[in-house]
């Protein structure tokens, strides 16, 4: 007796089961892998790892990258002070998107040629720690996804402790321990107002600006920010916070 033939065919109903289960296994492994780093420091980002390939421009020579994780109780009120009144004075209210500013930001690169950021500093975290260098609207979108994760998962205190820690601060320089004992010879926890505002200052883009070496342009922005850390109210602004 001959044997039959079985076909097998795949139908939209199968396709749509398929697709559901992949973007189940994402959403639980995305969860994990952002659970784990509420309570496990990140030992290296995405972003570290893609200036680790890169040769300093200043030298041209493979440098090695510069970071220590260090708890937020072990640093000056100032860093994170300095870094909201910098990078995202709404960070303590917000949900993780700061809608006005990308507004704003959009609008500006629609009627400039440069490209004007408009993130929050969790929308920051999210794209250094969890994402691929580069630029795309998917890149953007699952930015959103991750900063919803860790605005849930994580909250404003570890949020701004793991941004402190990964910030690009310099050439290879990355967060407030490398920093502050680079540039200032001290521990995060010595650092002083002028020091933090000039770490902060050069956040934007801290290769072309330089801690070590800042240009009036930078001297400027360090005197705004300092400005608005004593408009924020303070030190006490910041251990109410924590408080």
């Amino acid at each position: 007796m001959a044997n039959k033939q079985t076909s097998v065919s795949f139908t939209w109903a199968d396709a749509r089961w398929l697709f559901l289960k992949l973007c189940i296994t994402l959403f639980l492994v995305t969860v994990v892998w952002v659970i784990t780093y509420r309570w496990i420091d990140p030992p290296v980002t995405l972003h570290m790892l893609s200036k680790r390939s890169e040769p300093s421009p200043k030298n041209q020579k493979i440098e090695e990258i510069q970071y220590k994780f260090v708890e937020l109780e072990d640093m000056s009120v100032q860093l994170p002070l300095a870094v909201i009144a910098a990078e995202d004075q709404l960070f303590l209210t917000h949900n993780g998107f700061d809608f006005n500013a990308i507004k704003q930001a959009f609008q500006r690169n629609m009627s400039s040629k440069k490209t004007v950021g408009g993130s929050t500093i969790s929308q920051q975290v999210a794209k250094n720690v969890f994402l691929w260098h580069g630029r795309s609207y998917i890149r953007k979108a699952v930015e959103m996804y991750f900063t919803f994760l860790i605005e849930v998962l994580w909250g404003k205190e570890r949020i701004m402790e793991v941004y402190l820690n990964i910030a690009e601060m310099g050439d290879h320089v990355f967060g407030v321990h490398a920093a502050s004992r680079k540039y200032f010879k001290c521990e995060p926890q010595q650092v002083g107002r002028q020091q933090a505002a000039l770490l902060a200052a050069v956040l934007p883009n801290p290769i072309r600006y330089s801690v070590a070496k800042p240009s009036g342009y930078t001297l400027r922005r360090r005197r705004n920010i300092a400005r608005n850390m004593s408009r924020l109210g303070g030190s006490e602004y910041v251990q109410k916070w924590l408080n």
